[in-house]
């Protein structure tokens, strides 16, 4: 976190110092791009440290989950902003044209969640997402099901779908084919959201672009919380 931090720091000077003099020198955008490649290597290593943290807690069933009763579609909001700073864009190396669509419904939906574990959970997916669609759009929705007791997410990318080979154990550990993935966020992102009692399962879309993955929460009461 202090590698990260401190580069971060020292991008936004620089940055900021170009805006002031109006002209970007050569050894200032070397600056920013070297500034880049060590953030995006530090995020990776940052959250491979997490994943494994994380499943040692879900293999010693110690995790633990605090929750409260939120706003989904604040919890979305939260992940769609993210995305659109251009610094935590460098967290999935993306600077391609992609797009999020997301619209909140008018009538709000409460969940009873771990905010800072559903927002990891749409973070993995969405970060899967960027990785592996070179351009279009990814959308965010949700709505009420079974009678409005749960609530499914959906979120539909145009990349390259999910790989034939991956696909039958594709939330278990070290599902992966990419070189900088570790297979680890979507076995965590099942087994937390299976800890809040809901479901998540995924499919390559009809039209042969892309894939769509779908998790499911209950709907909370304010009874809920004690």
């Amino acid at each position: 976190m202090p590698i990260i931090t401190l580069c971060e720091l020292l991008y936004t000077k620089i940055t900021n110092e170009n805006k002031i003099q109006m002209n970007q020198s050569k050894e200032n955008l070397k600056k920013q791009e070297f500034l880049q490649v060590i953030l995006r290597n530090a995020y990776r290593l940052y959250q491979l440290t997490q994943d494994i943290l994380d499943v040692t807690k879900i293999e010693s069933q110690i995790l633990r989950l605090n929750k409260e009763l939120i706003q989904l579609d604040e919890i979305i909001e939260n992940i769609v902003n993210d995305y659109k700073d251009n610094t935590n864009r460098k967290r999935y190396d993306s600077d391609k044209e992609i797009g999020i669509i997301y619209e909140p419904i008018k009538d709000p939906i409460f969940v009873n969640v771990d905010k800072a574990r559903i927002i990891q959970v749409l973070s993995n997916i969405l970060g899967n997402a960027l990785k592996f669609t070179k351009g279009g759009n990814i959308s965010i929705s949700f709505k009420k099901i079974n009678e409005n007791k749960e609530v499914i997410v959906t979120i539909k990318d145009s990349g390259t779908g999910i790989d034939p080979g991956i696909y039958p154990r594709l939330f278990t550990k070290f599902a992966t084919k990419s070189e900088e993935g570790t297979g680890l966020g979507l076995y965590i992102s099942k087994s937390i959201v299976e800890a809040h009692g809901g479901q998540i399962w995924a499919e390559n879309n009809s039209d042969g672009r892309g894939a769509t993955f779908y998790f499911t929460l209950p709907i909370g009461k304010s009874c809920d919380i004690k």
